[in-house]
């Protein structure tokens, strides 16, 4: 008999199943709850429920475990390409050589967006936050191609939707970069590989013959592969609710693009470089904001140090390090921001407080590091978050049609007033 938990409500037990995951973690099943006995729980932005099951990613905070279909992000970090792990997030399996290749062949041949996104695109104000430009035209999108409004269309017809996702997105996000900066868009180049391309648009001018540098390529690949998935997060739980309506994926995916922008979720490694900046701004004196991090009473917190899903480490901050460490030494970036960020590093590291609370910097601290050596302005770092995170919130959206499950509906416990009749307007 398989193992049951007992709920005892009013005298009266009741047996629900208890789940046990391949990584010997437990669930108690719920689904029939309400049928059963009347009663819906109560879980505060869900710390506790279970969504759904999934087979795409599994991650331990407490031992600071991070795998994509079994596969240790720190294995996919150091070896693989972006698109490699974006295949295995979406088809479940590592590609052959043959597999790569039609994929990769599809999505550099759908990079190009209509001509028509250009007047969408130009009607922006300069000032334009880079995550709304995105979220919008994700949507506008949907509208070049009807045919991603059938939930029933044949799986050749999803995957295509899919490659063109994957190829319009950097294209999209290296022209609303254009946009926030007051330079023309550069178009995309067959002849680079996925990251190179998002480079070269991002950074090349015209009648400038810029050539993306491999170690930044080299970080951007890490840094994508790193924020590729991250199980039932905020975003990653939008596009499910979102497409549990049947939904069309570009409408799914816009909406996990504004779920990130929030500064609790995607928003992070922002912070983290206006937190410096404050520092710098005030004088540079470390000790005095250490101090004030250290202290209960003071609303002042670091940014990008600790998780709350890590409680030990985050194992994407030691891959993420070296992709940083490699890129300043390579650029020889001089700024003092940056060198604030390494001197909180040095203290945050070796500083008996923060180890005791676990409050090591996470992936965010390293990845805004990143961006400001590359001179990417800080409304642009969350973009870049969603580039990455692009094939998780396809992966997760695919699943979820592909089992059936149902819309989302979630429960609540209501706390307004009980009847009352109506009173004319005079009468009040």
């Amino acid at each position: 008999m398989s193992e049951t938990a007992k709920l005892i409500i009013e005298d009266k037990t009741y047996e629900l199943p208890v789940l046990t995951g391949p990584e010997n973690e437990k669930a108690i099943d719920i689904s029939r709850l309400r049928a059963m006995t009347g009663y819906v729980t109560l879980d505060k932005g869900f710390k506790n429920t279970g969504s759904t099951t999934s087979a795409i990613t599994f991650l331990d905070g407490e031992k600071g475990i991070l795998r994509y279909r079994g596969y240790p992000i720190e294995q996919l970090a150091e070896k693989a390409e972006f698109l490699e792990v974006a295949y295995l997030l979406i088809y479940g399996e590592l590609p052959n050589k043959v597999e790569y290749a039609n994929f990769k062949n599809h999505i550099t041949h759908h990079t190009l967006i209509h001509e028509d996104m250009r007047v969408f695109l130009e009607a922006y104000p300069i000032k334009a936050h880079p995550m709304g430009i995105l979220a919008a035209s994700l949507s506008t999108i949907s509208t070049f191609y009807p045919e991603s409004q059938d939930p029933n269309r044949p799986k050749e017809a999803i995957d295509l939707t899919i490659y063109r996702l994957l190829a319009k997105v950097p294209t999209l996000a290296a022209w609303a970069y254009k946009n926030a900066v007051g330079q023309p868009v550069v178009y995309p180049k067959n002849k680079f590989d996925y990251c190179e391309n998002f480079v070269n648009m991002m950074f090349d001018l015209p009648a400038y013959d810029y050539v993306p540098d491999p170690v930044v390529v080299n970080a951007l690949n890490t840094l994508l592969i790193l924020h590729a998935d991250h199980e039932q997060n905020c975003s990653a739980s939008t596009v499910r609710v979102v497409g549990s309506s049947q939904a069309n994926l570009y409408a799914s995916v816009s909406a996990g693009v504004s779920a990130l922008w929030g500064p609790l979720h995607g928003g992070a490694n922002q912070a983290v470089i206006e937190m410096l900046e404050n520092i710098k701004n005030d004088g540079g004196n470390l000790d005095k904001w250490i101090s004030k991090a250290k202290d209960k009473e003071d609303s002042f917190r670091l940014m990008g140090f600790g998780h709350r899903v890590y409680k030990n480490f985050d194992p994407r901050a030691k891959i993420i390090k070296k992709a940083a460490d490699d890129v300043l030494n390579k650029l020889g970036i001089i700024d003092p921001v940056l060198d604030i960020a390494k001197q909180l590093e040095e203290v945050a590291l070796n500083d008996s407080y923060f180890k005791e609370r676990g409050l090591y910097p996470n992936v965010d601290f390293y990845s805004g590091i990143i961006y400001r050596a590359l001179d990417i302005p800080t409304e642009m770092f969350t973009v870049m978050f969603a580039l990455g995170r692009l094939p998780g919130w396809i992966a997760q959206w695919k699943e979820m049609v592909g089992e059936n499950q149902p819309i989302s509906r979630p429960r609540q416990i209501y706390t307004g007033s009980k009847e009352r009749n109506f009173v004319e307007i005079d009468n009040r």
